[in-house]
């Protein structure tokens, strides 16, 4: 995912089609002087459908798309001929993504299967033609239902990552080389801060064929849920992930507190965050010493999984998979 091509946040202007008006008509044939009313009915107004597509991985082709109408539903006929109904617009979605009113942020639909398909504005349903009001005293009614207009609204879909592991930590935590080292992705790895502009994702190979998706989070800083650098626009994300994987160098200064910062960014933004399962990884262990790495383990936090790693030497990496995957079974028995 190229950094110009991950776009996850769309506002699009969506018009369901209206539907077709009912007909009044009566019979007219040889022989039946008075034939009765056959006026059909109009055709419902086109649909605004989001469909899941798990090939797709971001919002690009929709980025340039502002403007989504469906078409009209046609008005019914003579000879109780119903109206054709107007076509509707699929738009079709990577998985994890949400709709939402942009005035008041309610969510309108969520996508999380592939090919599953929610109607995000319905057309509007055609009127009824004036065989539908024939009564034994009113045997020739001269009115037929108009069509209900169609909606015209504004919508945001916002992509959240579906992942099973989230790597949480500070800019050059060593986030992007653990994945180009556990997966096939190639994130762009450099040694300057704010490297990860977005998002990358890469399945991880586990012991008999077993798998894992995991999720690169550009670097989260103090004040990211305020708004500063870039953790504000990217922390929804780890809000679909299962498993959230803290990243700390072993040459930081002080490693619990890294962590309960990170974990204070996670609560500000979203309490729920805290109900995740959460595991350590001292990053960068190739660049300590024994007698440090003793020390080191005096200061780490309670009560979570630790695992110490070297991406470059790639030390560690089995003992971290297997840890990962016990938590992932553990949230998830399926798995």
């Amino acid at each position: 995912m190229a950094s110009s091509n991950f776009i996850d946040y769309v506002k699009i202007n969506c018009r369901s089609g209206a539907g077709g008006a009912g007909s009044v008509h009566f019979r007219r044939e040889k022989h039946t002087p008075k034939g009765g009313p056959d006026g059909g009915d109009g055709g419902r107004g086109g649909h605004i459908i989001l469909r899941g597509n798990a090939q797709l991985w971001t919002l690009l082709h929709l980025k340039y798309r502002k403007h989504v109408k469906a078409g009209n539903g046609v008005a019914g006929e003579g000879g109780r001929r119903s109206g054709a109904q107007g076509e509707d617009v699929i738009l079709e979605v990577p998985l994890g993504t949400i709709a939402r009113n942009p005035d008041s942020g309610e969510q309108l639909a969520e996508i999380t299967e592939d090919q599953q398909e929610i109607i995000l504005f319905p057309g509007g349903r055609g009127g009824l033609g004036n065989d539908h009001y024939k009564t034994s005293t009113q045997q020739a009614p001269y009115y037929a239902q108009p069509g209900e207009p169609g909606m015209d609204e504004w919508v945001i879909l916002e992509l959240k990552l579906l992942a099973d592991v989230g790597l949480v930590g500070f800019p050059n935590a060593g986030k992007s080389t653990l994945l180009s080292v556990l997966s096939a992705a190639r994130p762009e790895i450099a040694d300057y801060p704010f490297t990860t502009l977005v998002p990358n994702l890469g399945v991880v190979a586990y012991r008999d064929f077993k798998s894992f998706v995991m999720a690169d989070i550009p670097g989260i800083i103090e004040g990211a849920s305020q708004g500063k650098g870039l953790g504000l626009r990217f922390l929804r994300h780890i809000e679909r992930n299962s498993v959230l994987l803290f990243l700390i160098p072993a040459t930081s200064d002080d490693i619990r507190k890294e962590y309960n910062t990170l974990l204070h960014e996670l609560r500000e933004f979203n309490p729920e965050l805290m109900d995740k399962t959460r595991l350590l990884a001292i990053t960068k262990m190739d660049l300590v010493d024994d007698d440090t790495l003793a020390g080191l383990k005096e200061y780490l936090p309670k009560k979570v999984p630790v695992a110490f790693i070297s991406s470059v030497s790639q030390r560690g990496l089995e003992e971290l998979k297997d840890i990962i995957w016990q938590n992932l079974t553990a949230v998830d028995p399926s798995t």
